[in-house]
C-alpha cells in the first residue's frame, strides 16, 4: 500500500514510517556496550592487539536480560615491504541469542595473507574457520546444521590520495 499524505481514508497513518495498527508492547528496553582495545606495536614489523566485549540487553523493562561477551586476539607481521601475515582468534559467548539467535559460544580462527600489489592496491586471502558448542552453521542437506565451517576469501583493496603508511 502507498503512502497517501494528507489522507482523510480511515486506518491509513498520517506520517510516513508509522504502522497501519499500534504496536502492542513496544520495545522501551536499554542496550548497554562495552567495548575495549588494546594495540602495540611490538616492533616495526609486529603489531599485537587484543579486543574485549561486553553487551547486555533487555528488549523490555520487564524482560530477562540477554548477555553477549566475547573477546578477540590478533597479531600481523610484515614479512617484506610487499608481503604480511597476520593471524586473529575470537570467542563469542552468546548468551540468550543476542547476536546468533542462538545461545551458544563461538570460536573462530583467522590466518589472512597480504600482498602488495603497487602503491593504494593489496590483495588478501583469507582462510577461517568457525566452530559452534551447537550445531549452529548450514550443511548440503536443508535442515540439517553443523558445529563448524570453513570459508575462504579472496579480497583486493584500493585506495586512492595521499594517506602513506599504516592506517
Amino acid at each position: 500500500m502507498q503512502f497517501l499524505p494528507n489522507s482523510t481514508a480511515a486506518n491509513l497513518p498520517t506520517e510516513q514510517g508509522l504502522p497501519f495498527t499500534p504496536i502492542p508492547n513496544a520495545p522501551n528496553g536499554k542496550l548497554h556496550i562495552f567495548d575495549t582495545y588494546l594495540t602495540w606495536q611490538a616492533s616495526p614489523k609486529l603489531t599485537l592487539a587484543l579486543e574485549g566485549d561486553y553487551v547486555i540487553q533487555r528488549l523490555l523493562t520487564t524482560s530477562a536480560p540477554s548477555h553477549t561477551s566475547g573477546g578477540a586476539g590478533y597479531a600481523r607481521y610484515q614479512l617484506t615491504p610487499k608481503f604480511a601475515i597476520a593471524a586473529r582468534t575470537e570467542y563469542l559467548s552468546d548468551r540468550g541469542g543476542l547476536f546468533t539467535g542462538a545461545t551458544q559460544a563461538i570460536k573462530d580462527n583467522t590466518l589472512t595473507l597480504e600482498q602488495k600489489i603497487a602503491g593504494g592496491f593489496i590483495l588478501r586471502g583469507e582462510w577461517r574457520r568457525d566452530a559452534s558448542n551447537h550445531p549452529y552453521f548450514l550443511t548440503d542437506t536443508l535442515g540439517t546444521l553443523k558445529k563448524e565451517q570453513n570459508t575462504a576469501t579472496l579480497g583486493m583493496i584500493w585506495w586512492f590520495g595521499g594517506k602513506e603508511g599504516a592506517w
